[in-house]
């Protein structure tokens, strides 16, 4: 098994490939020991010292690091997913919680329906892919006053370059697209 590693835009977050489906559809964040409880991989990579954070994307990794350098970390990590893939086990233990963007708790006036189902198009279609391919996703949240509310996970979440992401990107691309849109801000 040949796994290979990105770099992301947040240098404490490192992308790992197995060349093969981590998750057959949505997300998954977890932040800490017991959320990862959820699955037998996460739990592998949380007992590594300065593990901070684990995201699984469809075909993706992202592990994020509290303290150490990568040259020392990498190894284990590496070794952990490949033990996992080598047991057979699953990447999930029953139905954990994956995250596909159609949160339940999402908030919006019902009188601007149509204007979220543009946003959620624009998200969906043009946001998530592009912040994907650097180990992370964004959802939507809500919709208030010409302001888009987004949930930032995997890498995005304590990018340095998120703002930039935020403000350069996401807002100018759904002003554009969405004249009611006055600003984007993260939840």
């Amino acid at each position: 098994m040949f796994i290979q590693t990105e770099a992301t835009p947040n240098p404490a977050t490192l992308k790992f490939l197995p060349g093969r489906t981590v998750l057959a559809e949505g997300t998954l964040d977890m932040r800490d020991a017991d959320a990862a409880e959820k699955s037998p991989l996460a739990s592998r990579l949380f007992a590594i010292k300065d593990v901070s954070g684990v995201f699984f994307g469809q075909d993706f990794i992202a592990v994020t690091k509290a303290t150490g350098e990568w040259n020392h970390l990498k190894p284990a990590i590496l070794g952990a997913i490949m033990e996992h893939y080598l047991s057979n086990e699953s990447i999930l233990r029953d139905a954990a919680e994956i995250t596909s963007g159609d949160d339940a708790d999402e908030f919006f006036d019902e009188k601007d329906a149509s204007t979220v189902t543009t946003i959620k198009e624009l998200i969906e279609t043009r946001v998530r892919p592009a912040v994907a391919s650097d180990g992370g996703d964004i959802t939507f949240k809500g919709y208030r006053d010409g302001v888009v509310f987004l949930n930032m996970r995997g890498a995005c979440a304590g990018c340095p370059s998120s703002t930039a992401t935020l403000k350069n990107g996401i807002e100018n691309l759904l002003r554009h697209f969405v004249p009611d849109v006055t600003e984007v801000r993260p939840v």
